[in-house]
């Protein structure tokens, strides 16, 4: 049997006898878990299904689940999620992947949002301390977020001000590397016995890093109010803000070949910053929502988003290959930049049931528009005081900030999405459901980039989306799903024409089961994505004398990616949270030829804690293990432009946990990651360079809950 006829057994198993007759015997003492959730999602379909309604795969990074691994950021979330990966560029940028595609789509409260890992930065390391749960789609997103890349979207859900009662918590922690921060979240009601109610959340950071040199200051704050203006209207508007704001920030990563064509081998903790490079960015977000329910079977979704990203690049990017002996070989690219994003979003979705031939079905129409602007500008450096590398085995950070003198635009452009859409789901039996919509987009960017004039996108097109799911029995259901791929994209080849826009098929079929009375969820999945006009990386059209390093790419055609997924998350038995996930596929063009092959396609990731309910209740102890599978990146050699293969062999990285409740009030925990300290690499071949993953870390924090 191959390996996917392995793990469809597995599959099979899990999900057929043995949890069956668990089930059986453990339903009546088992309660639901916190690592899994039965709430309404809208991140795929906006029909506002639970996990099991919807035909694609999901996840989700519950609360409780975020504050066991002591996930911090957006890239810890991902990082840590099932079937999606991360990967750090440098010090203030993480690409996310999924099925072997980047991650390009984002939601907010279910309201697509445009992110970007580019010059403005800054969004990758988005605060948890902001959010209630993250909803992960795998697959195309089409349906509501319009123009994307196949692989998933992610969804962030805000904490909102529920409570009627006054309730907070507050967390101090420190941790390696001088690491302190201090959290408060508090709720309050504020007027009308509850009616309008508010919540505000500040939390502070502050570390070094096992790269020399570097640290951080994070600043974030929240605040939103509910109100209950009638039984049937419910308004909600609210703010957030975060501020990075760091010191010796990296660009780009470590030279991976010495002058002689060998391998470099450098530590660690090895740096290509100096003590004046800062990527400093700031995010302001405005948003308000209502509610309204129009009738007993009929709502009505408004919603508002306005956000700001500012950045302040002051950068060093080094190039070449230093000779073994004498560190020499490495040349200065400075950047001094500012940039600023500004969007708006406008959402209007109508939901609700109707019925039809004796049955009832559920129904959304809707409509999105986004705005955004992206502004960045370069200040050349004055000639005669950029200063030459030297020793770079010596290298300090003590390296001279050049003096800028006439500023230039790089980018001022605007990109302008829109989109109408609408899906149903229909009951056709009482154990088969069909959904079935489409999306007719537009897309639209106009302005200057990098001395290009930008002027392209499509209108009128559709993208449709089709699923079905069937009840096997009450625990298990199977679901199959298509939709279509379109997306306009700004990538250019080595003459600087833009590439045609990136068209294709999803595909996805799977089996969901709900066992254990909800508690344990299960899914299983196979799926197909066909791609045309994939952007590759040319290594061969860069120009590293050119200025600001920018990567040309190539229109990989027949692009496939086909693997399967399984997830297993929820509470076996009392006590017992797990999340365990399996994710295998290839992808490749249609000379057969791999594509994205930094992107991994093992990932095994398991985490787990058990609380001990009967013997010692205050006392959890938790951990798991994350494992990847080899990747690789074919590159040239810098200078030199002979063929090579910067490989990242699989590894496991193994994360431990505890914490102890002393009160109902009061616990404190411990997290302990890498705890092995495996050596190895967070990216290899973002411009032929390399950059390391994070050693043994560790983080003591003490929660009070009032």
């Amino acid at each position: 049997m191959n390996s996917n006829g392995v793990a469809l057994a597995v599959a099979f198993a899990l999900t057929s006898s043995g949890y069956v007759r668990a089930a059986d015997s453990l339903e009546e003492v088992v309660v639901e878990s916190t690592y899994t959730t039965r709430d309404r999602l809208d991140t795929a379909t906006g029909l506002g299904l639970t996990i099991l309604e919807t035909p694609q795969s999901v996840s989700v990074m519950t609360f409780e689940r975020i504050a066991d691994q002591n996930l911090r950021s957006l890239s810890d979330v991902v990082i840590n999620a099932p079937g999606v990966s991360g990967k750090l560029r440098d010090s203030s940028r993480h690409a996310f992947s999924a099925r072997g595609f980047t991650i390009d789509n984002y939601q907010i409260d279910g309201v697509p949002m445009e992110w970007s890992s580019g010059g403005d930065a800054g969004e990758t390391e988005t605060d948890t301390a902001l959010y209630e749960r993250i909803e992960i789609v795998r697959g195309a997103t089409g349906l509501l977020t319009g123009a994307g890349n196949p692989s998933a979207s992610i969804n962030l859900v805000r904490k909102h001000a529920d409570s009627k009662e006054l309730t907070g918590v507050t967390t101090l922690g420190f941790g390696r590397w001088n690491q302190r921060n201090a959290m408060v979240d508090v709720s309050s009601p504020l007027a009308l016995d509850g009616r309008v109610r508010g919540r505000a959340v500040l939390n502070y950071e502050e570390n070094d890093s096992f790269v020399r040199l570097l640290s951080n200051k994070k600043s974030v704050g929240y605040a939103v109010i509910d109100a209950d203006v009638t039984d049937r209207t419910l308004v909600r508007a609210g703010f957030s803000y975060q501020d990075n704001d760091p010191t010796a920030s990296t660009w780009g990563g470590l030279a991976s070949w010495y002058a002689d064509d060998s391998r470099t081998d450098f530590s660690r903790s090895q740096t290509i910053g100096a003590r004046w490079t800062r990527w400093a960015s700031t995010n302001r977000n405005y948003f308000a929502t209502v509610r309204q329910q129009l009738s007993d079977r009929w709502d009505l979704h408004v919603d508002y988003n306005n956000a700001r990203n500012d950045g302040e690049l002051n950068l060093l990017y080094l190039y070449g290959n230093p000779d073994r002996e004498t560190g020499l070989g490495l040349f200065p690219i400075p950047l001094r930049s500012d940039t600023s994003r500004e969007q708006y979003n406008i959402s209007l979705r109508l939901t609700g049931n109707f019925d039809l031939f004796g049955r009832t079905h559920e129904l959304i129409a809707g409509y999105s528009y986004t705005d955004q602007s992206y502004f960045a500008d370069n200040r050349a450096p004055v000639a005669g005081t950029v200063d030459p590398i030297g020793n770079f085995n010596n290298w300090d950070g003590s390296y001279r900030e050049p003096t800028y003198g006439a500023v230039t635009i790089d980018v001022d452009q605007d990109t302008k999405q829109s989109g109408f859409y609408v899906a149903t789901r229909f009951t056709l039996a009482d154990p088969l459901k069909i959904v079935a919509g489409g999306r007719l987009a537009k897309w639209e960017q106009r302005g200057v980039s990098y001395g290009n004039d930008v002027d392209f996108g499509d209108s009128n097109v559709f993208i449709p989306y089709a699923g079905a799911l069937y009840d096997v029995t009450d625990a298990h259901r199977l679901y199959a799903s298509y939709t279509e791929i379109f997306k306009p994209q700004d990538h250019i080849d080595r003459y600087g024409r833009q590439l045609d826009p990136l068209v294709g098929r999803s595909y996805e079929l799977g089996l969901k089961s709900a066992l254990l009375s909800g508690a344990l969820h299960t899914t299983f999945t196979v799926f197909r994505i066909e791609q045309d006009n994939l952007a590759q990386p040319d290594p061969d059209g860069w120009d590293p004398d050119a200025g600001i390093p920018r990567q040309p790419s190539r229109a990989a055609q027949g692009t496939q990616s086909e693997g399967f997924e399984i997830e297993v998350v929820g509470r076996p038995l009392p006590g017992w949270e797990a999340s365990l996930s399996y994710t295998n596929f290839t992808a490749k063009d249609a000379q057969n030829v791999a594509v994205n092959t930094d992107q991994p396609r093992k990932l095994l990731k398991l985490f787990t804690t058990y609380q001990f309910l009967d013997t010692l209740p205050g006392l959890t102890i938790g951990g798991g293990l994350y494992w990847e599978g080899g990747n690789y990146m074919d590159v040239t050699i810098t200078g030199t432009e002979v063929p090579d293969r910067l490989t990242q062999d699989a590894y496991t990285l193994v994360n431990v946990m505890a914490r102890y409740a002393f009160s109902e009030h009061l616990s404190a925990q411990l997290n302990v990651d890498n705890l092995l300290d495996e050596t190895y690499y967070s990216q290899i071949g973002f411009f032929s360079q390399l950059a390391f993953g994070e050693p043994r870390n560790y983080n003591v924090g003490i929660t009070y809950r009032f």
